[in-house]
């Protein structure tokens, strides 16, 4: 069995989780989150915790059992915490406004970029170069962050661009005259 399934996932206090078949649904109070689980996968509901199991013993299964527990775990953490993405512009002139679900961004084109934030995921802009994207599913937040950042990654010779908050450009030298 893989060594990440083998952990079961605690349900914090104020978390439900509710199991109809293959279907797992995790209720807090930041949202409701639900999974429909592979069938050669076994989540079973203690009171304090789920446990997932491969109900065989081949390499498929065992895989899909760890892989469905860090799933469940990072429900139970979305609905009780929530995730946040921090991402920066670097550049002159390189702007973002959010407008409701929209944010508008200004990144050295000829014409400012609009973007449509999905359902369930909330952007703030606390300065002119700083983009939160919060939300309470992990895929969803980092599929967001990875959209805006194509928009404009960063440069590898000046750094210019949209970036991860934790993230280090390794700038390249540039070319010398001969």
């Amino acid at each position: 069995m893989s060594r990440v399934a083998k952990l079961p996932v605690p349900l914090i206090s104020g978390v439900e989780a509710a199991l109809k078949g293959n279907s797992l649904t995790v209720k807090g109070p930041k949202g409701t989150l639900s999974l429909e689980c592979h069938s050669e996968v076994e989540v079973k509901n203690e009171n304090t915790a789920l446990t997932v199991t491969a109900r065989s013993g081949s390499r498929f299964a065992r895989a899909m059992a760890g892989t469905t527990r860090s799933l469940i775990n990072n429900m139970v953490t979305g609905v009780s915490s929530g995730f946040e993405r921090k991402l920066e512009l670097v550049g002159i002139g390189y702007r973002a406004k959010a407008q409701g679900q929209k944010i508008n961004l200004t990144l050295g084109f000829s014409h400012p970029v609009n973007y449509d934030v999905p359902e369930g995921i909330t952007v703030e802009t606390p300065s002119q170069t700083e983009i939160l994207i919060k939300g309470i599913d992990l895929q969803r937040v980092g599929q967001v962050a990875a959209e805006l950042r194509k928009f404009r990654p960063p440069e590898p010779y000046k750094g210019k661009g949209i970036r991860y908050s934790d993230e280090r450009i390794r700038l390249k030298e540039a070319k010398k005259q001969a």
